[in-house]
C-alpha cells in the first residue's frame, strides 16, 4: 500500500450533483465498498452530506453525498439546497449524474446552470447511471447527450452501481482531476458521519420503504441515545450491546398511522430491516427503541428544524 505521503498519491473531494433519485447514493455506496449513504426510490432521500471515502493504492477520494438540488418549496427545502450549495464551493470535482433510462431535461440544465454559476472553477464530470436498465446503443446515445450538455471538454463514464460495472473506471477518472497530496483520514474508515447520523438515516429508510408518496418530506428521525449494555462474563467474546432510542417524527396524526401500521405491525418491521443495517455496520448488537411523534408542520417551523438537526 502507498503511503498517503508519497509521490504521485492523489486525495480530494468530490460531490455528486444531479436531480433526486438520478443514484448518487447507490454509486456512493458502491464506490466506498459499503453501505453508508441511503438509498430508496423516494425523491429527497438524503438529508445529511454524508462523506463516503475511497482508498486505493494511489489515491483517496472523499465523496459527499448531498441532498438532491432542487426549487425548494418549504424552508426545509431552502436549506436543503444551502447544504448543497456550500458542498459545490468546497469540492475539488462535481459530476453530474444523470440515469440512462431518462431524457436529459429543463431540471438537469438548470442544476448545470447553478453548478456553473456557484463553482465556475470547479472541474465538472458527466455519469451516466443506471446503464443496466437500457441498450448499449441507448447508453451511447445518452454518453452523446450528456456530453452536449457539459461540453465537448468534460469527462462523461457511463456506470452501472447495482452491478459494479465501470465503478472503478469513474473512481480513476475522478483521481485524475484531484491534486497530488497526502491522505485526509487513515486507511480503513469509511466515512466521518458521526455514528447517530448513520443509525437515524438507516431507520428513515426503512420506514420509507413501500409508503405513499406524500411521507418522506415529512420524516424526520432523530437519536435520542445510544446506552451500552453490560456484558456477563460469558458475553465477553460476543459483540457488543447496544440500547438505542430513537424518535421519528411526522407532521399529522394520519401519517404516524402509516408507520406505525395496524398493530403495531409496520413499525416492528422497520424496526427488524434497520436493526439489520444498523449491526451489519457498526459490528454490534442493537436492541432498537422506536417511539413516533408527531410535530405539526416541522418543515416550515425554525424552531423544530433546529431541534430536528437542520
Amino acid at each position: 500500500m502507498a503511503e498517503g505521503g508519497s509521490a504521485g498519491f492523489r486525495s480530494g473531494f468530490v460531490c455528486f450533483v444531479g436531480r433526486p433519485n438520478t443514484g448518487k447514493s447507490t454509486l456512493t455506496n458502491a464506490m466506498v465498498g459499503a453501505k453508508i449513504a441511503i438509498t430508496s426510490s423516494r425523491p429527497q432521500t438524503t438529508r445529511h452530506t454524508i462523506r463516503g471515502i475511497v482508498h486505493r493504492e494511489n489515491f483517496q477520494l472523499i465523496l459527499v453525498d448531498t441532498p438532491g438540488l432542487h426549487r425548494p418549496r418549504t424552508l426545509l427545502g431552502q436549506r436543503l439546497n444551502d447544504l448543497v450549495r456550500d458542498t459545490y464551493s468546497e469540492v475539488d470535482v462535481i459530476a453530474l449524474c444523470i440515469p440512462a433510462d431518462e431524457k436529459i431535461g429543463p431540471g438537469d440544465r438548470w442544476i448545470v446552470e447553478q453548478v456553473r454559476q456557484m463553482a465556475p472553477k470547479t472541474t465538472l464530470l458527466g455519469v451516466v447511471t443506471k446503464t443496466d436498465k437500457v441498450s448499449r446503443d441507448e447508453v451511447a446515445e445518452q454518453l452523446l447527450a450528456v456530453s452536449r450538455l457539459l461540453g465537448g471538454d468534460a469527462e462523461v463514464v457511463p456506470v452501472s452501481a447495482v452491478r459494479g460495472e465501470q465503478v472503478e473506471v469513474l473512481a480513476e477518472v475522478i483521481a485524475a482531476q484531484m491534486p497530488e497530496g497526502p491522505a485526509f483520514y487513515p486507511d480503513g474508515e469509511l466515512t466521518d458521519e458521526p455514528e447517530e447520523t448513520l443509525m437515524a438515516e438507516l431507520i428513515r429508510e426503512a420506514a420509507l420503504e413501500g409508503v405513499r408518496d406524500e411521507l418522506p418530506h415529512s420524516l424526520a428521525v432523530v437519536i435520542e441515545e445510544i446506552i451500552p449494555r453490560e456484558r456477563d462474563e460469558d458475553e465477553r467474546d460476543k459483540p457488543e450491546l447496544l440500547d438505542v432510542h430513537a424518535n421519528l417524527y411526522v407532521e399529522r396524526p394520519s401519517q404516524k398511522a402509516i408507520i406505525i401500521g395496524k398493530g403495531g405491525a409496520r413499525l416492528k418491521e422497520v424496526g427488524t430491516n434497520a436493526r439489520k443495517q444498523i449491526e451489519h455496520i457498526f459490528a454490534a448488537r442493537i436492541y432498537l427503541h422506536l417511539h413516533v411523534k408527531v410535530a405539526k408542520d416541522w418543515q416550515r417551523d425554525p424552531k423544530q428544524l433546529r431541534k430536528l438537526g437542520f
